[in-house]
Order: C-alpha cells, then sequence, then structure tokens
C-alpha cells in the first residue's frame, strides 16, 4: 500500500510531466517537418546529380512517410510516460531537477531522431556520390 506522500509525490510528478506533454508534442510535429524537408533536399540533390536516379518524391510517398509519422508520434507520446515512471522507480533525491534533466534528454533526443533519416541518406548519397564520381 502507497504511503499518502508517496501518493501525493506520484501525482505531482504525474502533474508536472502532463503540462509538458503539449510541448513535447509539438517539438516532435515541428522537428518532423523539418526533417522531412532536409530529406527532400538530399534526395533532390541525389537525383539532380544523377546519384540516386531511382529516387523518387510523390504523392503517395508523402502521404505514407506522414502517416508513419503521426504513428511515431503517438509512439513517442507513449514513451513519453517513462518520465513519470522512471521517477517513481529510481526516487531521485531532488525530484525537480531530475524532472528537468529528463524532460530535456527525452525532449532532444525525441526532437534529433528524426533528422538520422536524412542523415542516412546524405551518407548514402555521398558514398555513392564519392563511388560514381572516383571522389
Amino acid at each position: 500500500m502507497l504511503s499518502v506522500d508517496a501518493a501525493r509525490h506520484s501525482e505531482s510528478a504525474n502533474g508536472w510531466w502532463e503540462q509538458r506533454r503539449l510541448r513535447y508534442s509539438i517539438g516532435l510535429v515541428v522537428a518532423g517537418l523539418l526533417a522531412f524537408v532536409c530529406y527532400v533536399g538530399v534526395v533532390d540533390r541525389g537525383i539532380s546529380t544523377g546519384v540516386m536516379p531511382d529516387a523518387e518524391i510523390t504523392l503517395f510517398t508523402t502521404a505514407f512517410q506522414a502517416v508513419g509519422y503521426l504513428f511515431m508520434v503517438a509512439l513517442a507520446n507513449v514513451c513519453y510516460f517513462a518520465g513519470a515512471l522512471s521517477e517513481s522507480l529510481v526516487k531521485p533525491t531532488n525530484p525537480d531537477r531530475y524532472r528537468h534533466v529528463m524532460f530535456w534528454l527525452g525532449f532532444w533526443f525525441s526532437v534529433l531522431l528524426p533528422f538520422s533519416i536524412p542523415a542516412l541518406v546524405a551518407r548514402s548519397y555521398l558514398l555513392h556520390r564519392s563511388a560514381a564520381f572516383g571522389l
């Protein structure tokens, strides 16, 4: 059975994390849009230089990626519960500092993760470019 202090702490932790969920979700949406713009730029460059002749960006691929990204945003929001859960497991001595550090670590990891796709495509472009042009 939870003590009164433990129940109050859990309620306070959940409230703290829920107050920041909208900021987290907006960050994910903005990051997804910017990462897609980067992806389009890299693929367009690959197509125009002839390094990625089979690549294409169509309405279908754009819609498919958008739906996939919305699914990932939903999954990321489910994983967002890990913040409050980790606090109940770790029981930090300074909950306020712990919350801020964990929130910003999780936020920046989640915001930077969508950029891994255009980065991988750019890497592929550079490797194929150097092989095609002997660079």
